[in-house]
């Protein structure tokens, strides 16, 4: 049985009593992340984040308390918040703290003034390296800490809308230290965006309303990595799907995927469970509110809740606002009801616990290699917004397949000689 002692990392969790539970979660998971498994390994034996202290904003979850065990593995400083208030595991935050000695503040549900005073505690260790999941600490040092700035050797950032985020500061010049776009990777983008989030997208739809998906209209906004694996997890168990895009060319590709591909105007009245995917704001407003039907459901994968502009949706309802079921707002709008689920937070999180851990395993092991990058080559990267190298996306392909028992064929000389040769004709 874990028990907490006096000799404590600071922290603010909820219950340090539910550590037990969150132990044997972590474990669980650590299950199903095989490759974050041999990084952790490695990083024992070598430290190479001796000293390094990491200061990280992300979801609070299982496979989340992995990652912060193999940087600590490395040698490294660790204090983490929470990047999600809904997504937060109070168990897990709790076995961080009293089990694994990781400095942690966390509490699921927490309100604005007390996740900006997380964050705060974070910064207050002064981080030499930040890792985000939605640009938040990077934009709280920018805006708020300007003198730590010279502080940080550089960050890593785990989202669509951070790096996005990032891109902007980096055009304006405002990002004042180099951060590799973990999100960037193959092995994440290509797996955890796409199949980690269509399922626990669905997982998070399922276990807040109990719908039958098969048959239903469902509309999902925006084509990007995230958006294709909604749509696809959403086909597969026999639903109707539209799929609404201001990109032309990734319009065309979900036409040609199969799906009916509509404006907002066309599938506000056609939908009748509508997921927004796009890291854009205000996706849904007040006119498609309106003109949605009876018993609409809506649900965000995308980041931030500004993808539905929950500000007009509280005005049409004046008030009329009620929890049908755990996780699920209805809004009566003057005769028709509308339904919310998560608060328009992250759904995969807010209503079901994320990615499956295998999924993370491969997007975690990039962050845990970045870091490590970013550790030895920091003074060489001026600052910007950097990809993850292409060997370190290899060798977490290359640790998922070893760790799956699966092998690839080598190419001989004679094709290796063919594929750099141009006197080969046909």
């Amino acid at each position: 049985m874990t028990t907490p002692t006096t000799d404590l990392p600071d922290h603010d969790v909820a219950d340090l009593g539910l550590a037990d539970e969150g132990v044997r979660r972590i474990e669980w998971a650590a299950r199903e992340m095989p490759v974050l498994r041999l990084i952790s390994e490695r990083f024992e034996r070598e430290r190479p984040l001796e000293g390094l202290r990491i200061g990280a904003c992300l979801h609070v979850t299982t496979e989340t308390a992995n990652l912060m065990r193999a940087l600590k593995a490395g040698g490294a400083q660790v204090t983490l918040a929470a990047s999600n208030p809904l997504s937060t595991q109070d168990d897990v935050a709790a076995a961080l703290v009293a089990a694994y000695g990781i400095s942690c503040y966390a509490r699921h549900g927490e309100d604005d003034a007390t996740y900006y005073g997380h964050l705060n505690a974070v910064a207050d260790t002064h981080p030499e390296l930040t890792m985000d999941d939605g640009c938040d600490l990077v934009n709280l040092l920018h805006e708020h800490r300007p003198a730590q700035l010279a502080e940080v050797k550089a960050g890593t950032e785990e989202t669509t809308t951070g790096v996005i985020r990032l891109k902007a500061m980096a055009a304006k010049n405002k990002l004042l230290f180099p951060v590799v776009a973990v999100n960037e990777a193959q092995t994440k983008h290509l797996f955890d965006n796409r199949y980690g989030t269509g399922q626990s997208t669905l997982d998070g739809i399922l276990r807040a309303t109990n719908i039958l998906i098969a048959g239903r209209q469902v509309v999902v906004a925006g084509y990007g990595w995230v958006g294709k694996g909604i749509a696809a997890r959403m086909s597969g168990h026999g639903a109707h799907v539209a799929v609404i895009e201001v990109d032309p060319i990734r319009a065309l590709e979900a036409l040609m995927d199969g799906f009916q591909v509509m404006t907002v105007a066309q599938a506000a009245p056609w939908g009748q469970l509508f997921i927004t995917a796009t890291g854009n704001v205000n996706v849904f407003r007040r006119e498609h509110f309106a003109a949605m039907r009876e018993g609409a459901i809506m649900a965000n994968s995308g980041h931030f809740d500004a993808e539905l502009d929950l500000d007009a949706l509280r005005e049409m309802a004046e008030g009329h606002v009620r929890e049908v079921r755990h996780n699920v707002q209805e809004f009566d709008l003057g005769g028709k009801r509308v339904n919310l689920i998560a608060e328009g937070r992250l759904v995969n999180l807010g209503a079901a616990e994320g990615h499956p851990a295998a999924v993370m395993d491969m997007s975690f092991a990039n962050q845990a290699l970045s870091a490590e990058y970013a550790a030895k080559h920091h003074a060489e990267l001026k600052p910007g917004v950097y990809v993850v190298p292409e060997e370190i996306d290899a060798e977490v392909a290359r640790l998922k397949l070893a760790a799956l028992g699966i092998t690839l064929d080598p190419m001989t000389p004679e094709q290796v000689a063919y594929m750099a040769s141009w006197e080969h004709g046909t």
